[in-house]
């Protein structure tokens, strides 16, 4: 065997075995025993421990230096193991096993406290994944930002100077159009009722259906905070369901099948390999977020929703489809970032790209994050938060020590802008299928054009080869103007 041979046959076990850690995830957040919780913290330590061994094994960098790439697969594969192998050597074994621990406990404790409305049960555990996070971007960072260090790990090469900026150019319109929105006259009902739960996942299962998910590959299932997981062949998705709100469960659905969509449409030939899994964090959310709000909430297929939807539940309180189309896409000033309008949405992550950069940063201490959060919301949107899990006890991301992946978001909702425009020109008739409950023209135009390529292209150049054109926000400003102008009369 070649050094390359080598290297690569060491790393289809490693992405096997990490693999394996992530159905673990997968199981603690869907059908564990909630008493498991310790034993579970102690299995991922475990599983991390012999994964971050494997990740700096040194044979790994005398393989690198010895392998001779004969194709651009090939290479890439090796600039993606090599990047790995020198970001894991940065970190001390003993790190990492703790942090695998801590944020599998973090996760059950934040979710009982959110349940309890009690942030001070969780607020130390947070301080504690914070300090490991902090140490974590010390040893990446060699001097350099700690919050960088922490967002390449989701979005490789972005800075958190380059999102800030980004952020700075959308704020203006995004508050103008909120703005506008709120005051018009016209204004679209809410939709009311009661919805059971069984109706709704009945429904989501034939939105899941609608945009293309493999049932042979994949499964639906419950849980606090929808996620999907897995790749290859067993890419799984996760919703959740308010019997006052369907949209919460039919919309998270189709968002999840967005994420495994990507990961069940990259080329087999990749699986088991650093390039069979999505490129980047903000290349995944374009996917989930296209598949949701372009496509989703569009007029052609809510048409198809609402005919679905009266039919299962007995009626509706909406008059007709075009009613149902704007009491889809309503403007609210909600507390929720998940359940966010599309033109609200990116001022949600705004607020908490600003709040963990601070605490990364040291400018922000965990006590004072829950006074921090609802006052910045107040500022942001207007509102007072009424309870801590409608606030800063929503989202499972700071327990599990995801700092960084928040502003991936809103990156992602600027690259399904750019895709969102190629799309539609080179599927011309596309509402014409979502009118008829089939988004596989446009789901499998994405597959073609960007998922198929996994991890063999660095994040931008991806999103502009499968756009035709540079990466900025106009296309996606455009497009709310344009579509929230038409439903609100502006």
């Amino acid at each position: 065997m070649s050094a390359l041979d080598h290297l690569m046959a060491f790393q289809r076990q490693t992405e096997a075995l990490s693999s394996v850690a992530e159905r673990l995830g997968w199981d603690q957040e869907t059908v564990m025993p909630r008493g498991a919780v310790e034993q579970r913290a102690e299995e991922m330590a475990a599983m991390e421990s012999v994964l971050h061994e494997r990740r700096t094994d040194p044979r790994i960098g005398e393989w690198l230096d010895a392998a001779r790439p004969r194709t651009q697969t090939e290479a890439r594969a090796m600039e993606l193991i090599a990047r790995d192998f020198r970001r894991a050597s940065r970190i001390p074994a003993r790190l990492a096993e703790e942090l695998a621990r801590t944020t599998s406990l973090a996760q059950a404790i934040w979710a009982e406290a959110r349940a309890k409305d009690a942030p001070q049960d969780f607020l130390p555990t947070l301080d504690n994944v914070l300090m490991l996070k902090r140490e974590e971007a010390a040893a990446l960072a060699e001097g350099g930002d700690l919050y960088d260090a922490l967002l390449d790990d989701y979005e490789p090469g972005m800075t958190g100077a380059a999102i800030a900026s980004l952020f700075e150019a959308m704020r203006p319109r995004l508050v103008a159009l909120r703005d506008a929105v709120l005051g018009a006259d016209r204004q679209p009902q809410p939709l009311t009722g009661h919805f059971p739960q069984e109706t709704q996942l009945r429904l989501a299962r034939a939105c899941a259906t609608a945009f293309g998910y493999d049932w042979a590959r994949g499964r639906i299932d419950l849980a606090v905070h929808p996620f999907s997981s897995g790749r290859w062949q067993d890419s799984r998705i996760t919703t959740r369901v308010v019997e006052t709100d369907p949209f919460n469960c039919l919309y998270s659905t189709i968002h999840e099948v967005g994420h495994s969509g990507y990961e069940l449409g990259i080329d087999p030939d990749y699986a088991f390999t650093p390039l069979g899994r999505g490129v980047s964090m903000g290349v995944h959310e374009s996917q989930s977020r296209i598949y949701e709000n372009q496509m989703g909430r569009s007029r052609a297929f809510t048409g198809w929703l609402f005919e679905r939807m009266s039919d299962a539940f007995g009626g509706l309180n909406i008059a007709d489809a075009d009613a149902f189309y704007a009491t889809v896409n309503r403007v609210t000033p909600g507390f929720i970032r998940t359940e966010a309008d599309e033109v609200q949405y990116n001022l949600h992550i705004m607020m908490r790209f600003d709040l963990e950069r601070d605490l990364i940063a040291g400018r922000l201490d965990v006590r004072d994050l829950p006074e921090a959060w609802d006052t910045r919301f107040r500022d942001d949107f207007g509102v007072a938060v009424d309870r801590p899990a409608h606030g800063v006890m929503q989202d499972v991301h700071w327990a599990v020590g995801l700092f960084g992946y928040f502003p991936t978001y809103a990156l992602g909702n600027v690259y399904a802008g750019c895709l969102n425009e190629a799309l539609r020109a080179a599927v011309p008739d596309l509402d014409a299928s979502l009118a008829r409950g089939d988004a596989t023209p446009g789901t499998e135009w994405l597959r073609e054009n960007l998922q198929r390529h996994g991890g063999l292209m660095k994040p931008a150049r991806l999103i502009e080869q499968a756009s035709g054109s540079g990466i900025g926000p106009e296309p996606l400003l455009t497009y709310l103007e344009q579509k929230f102008g038409c439903i609100y009369g502006l």
